[in-house]
């Protein structure tokens, strides 16, 4: 498993990092070759909290394209506009959403015919949920920015119990951080139960 540090121009002395493992290695291969999408558009679609923004800033701040963010909260006249200007420029643009295009209540439901079409010429990609090993490196790069410990022992344990999910993650950590605190001891047993218990619910016999 490993890290990219992303070196965006906000970025402080310690830039933010981002895991590249099972759920978006093949989606951060594709942002490196942008001149290969089909009329140089992709659409980059994942779960919360999974790295959409901060790939999409490091791909517009290394001057590899253009961005359009939250994309299926934009109008879209204005995004059918950017798309077009990307292939007047023929300069890559990357769109962002927070949901797939489709059906129900809950997809991106894009209903201006020219857009359909081109959002449908446009590279899918979509960053996944992570597997055991990334939830691991996960956990320890949250442990690490949070200034906390979780050896191999702990990892192990919460790994098979926690929500499978970025986000799921980075709230399990922020817990223990939290109880840590609040107890003003390291992370222990105790306090990774009662902080998966907090995060994901059920039975403390179980856990």
């Amino acid at each position: 498993m490993r890290q990219i540090a992303l070196p965006l121009s906000a970025a402080s002395e310690n830039p933010p990092r981002i895991v590249v493992g099972s759920a978006n290695a093949a989606v951060i291969d594709a942002l490196a070759e942008p001149e290969n999408w089909p009329f140089r558009t992709a659409i980059l679609t994942g779960p919360p909290r999974s790295g959409k923004s901060l790939l999409a800033r490091w791909f517009e701040q290394t001057g590899k394209g253009d961005v359009a963010d939250d994309a299926d909260s934009m109008g879209e006249d204005a995004l059918f506009h950017r798309w077009n200007r990307a292939q007047e420029s023929g300069r890559p643009l990357l769109i962002v959403a927070n949901r797939r295009r489709g059906a129900g209540e809950e997809a991106w439901q894009v209903r201006l015919p020219d857009l359909v079409s081109r959002l449908g010429a446009a590279l899918d990609l979509e960053i996944g949920e992570p597997d055991d090993e990334m939830l691991i490196a996960l956990m320890e790069l949250h442990a690490e920015v949070r200034g906390i410990v979780l050896d191999h022992s702990a990892t192990r344990y919460l790994v098979g119990r926690c929500e499978r999910s970025h986000l799921g993650v980075e709230r399990l950590v922020a817990a223990i951080d939290r109880l840590s605190l609040e107890r003003k001891q390291a992370p222990t047993m105790a306090i990774w139960r009662d902080a998966l218990i907090e995060t994901k619910g059920g039975d403390l016999k179980e856990l």
